[in-house]
């Protein structure tokens, strides 16, 4: 029993306890007959308490979960002025507003399209909120060329005027690709001549490359993905879960004041 006492704790510590055991340093100590005897225990343990494995899942995935999320919190704060500041992104709602709420999106991003409505009512009923939309093309080739697209749009089309060309391809029928980026485009009055020679021009691959790069500084693999304050949000997680959060950071500078 006082054996078995011992090894608890390395099981509600492990997925299973005889790895653990096997990389113990004391293992190496033991004999074959030992190692054997205590294996049978742990085995005949677990097959009593299977319950203890899962508690362990349970606890090992929390733990990833806030080592993650402080680790996405320190990249936040060290890239903070490429996240809020950078000259590469487009600036919608009010560009000096109190409250800034960055996006990670792709054009090609289903939950992108349904977060959209999302964001304009949050920028209807928060005249202080400056909202940042980072090109984050991770849905393939078509994701790409109507980032590259976007990006040049951004030379001519600003705020209101770029938020509309946004939803324009955001909510086209026909999957995003540079066919119906340029569409957009033009419906929203760009000068076409401009924005065909402004899509190859090195300035507009080096935006997409930072956004990557701060995307995977913060460990984003997916859209959308957002960030408010310090924290990063994943997911499209609908406009109460964000109404929430902007609320919190008003009130205790923090997305999450728990």
């Amino acid at each position: 029993m006082a054996l078995l006492r011992f090894l608890r704790p390395l099981l509600a510590t492990a997925a299973l306890g005889l790895a653990v055991l096997a990389t113990a340093p004391a293992s190496a100590q033991m004999t074959p007959a030992q190692k054997t005897e205590i294996q049978g225990i742990i085995k005949d343990y677990l097959l009593s308490n299977p319950e203890v494995l899962r508690d362990a899942m349970v606890e090992l995935d929390r733990r990833e979960k806030v080592e993650a999320e402080s680790a996405r919190q320190k990249a936040v704060a060290e890239l903070k002025p490429k996240i809020y500041e950078s000259k590469n992104q487009a600036i919608v709602g009010n560009p000096n507003g109190k409250v800034t709420l960055v996006e990670f999106f792709d054009y090609n991003c289903g939950y992108c399209k349904k977060s959209l409505d999302d964001i304009a009512n949050l920028i209807k009923e928060n005249p202080d909120l400056r909202v940042v939309l980072k090109d984050f093309p991770v849905l393939g080739p078509g994701s790409v060329e109507a980032a590259r697209v976007a990006t040049a749009v951004r030379n001519q089309l600003t705020g209101a005027k770029f938020w509309e060309f946004h939803r324009k391809l955001l909510t086209a029928r026909a999957p995003a690709s540079k066919a119906t980026a340029l569409a957009a485009a033009k419906e929203s009055g760009v000068d076409m001549d401009r924005l065909n020679k402004d899509i190859d021009r090195p300035d507009v691959h080096a935006a997409i490359e930072e956004v990557m790069q701060i995307a995977d500084g913060l460990s984003l693999t997916g859209t959308p993905s957002f960030v408010l304050g310090d924290d990063v949000i994943v997911g499209a997680v609908g406009y109460d879960e964000l109404k929430t959060r902007l609320g919190n950071v008003r009130k205790c500078g923090r997305s999450n004041c728990g």
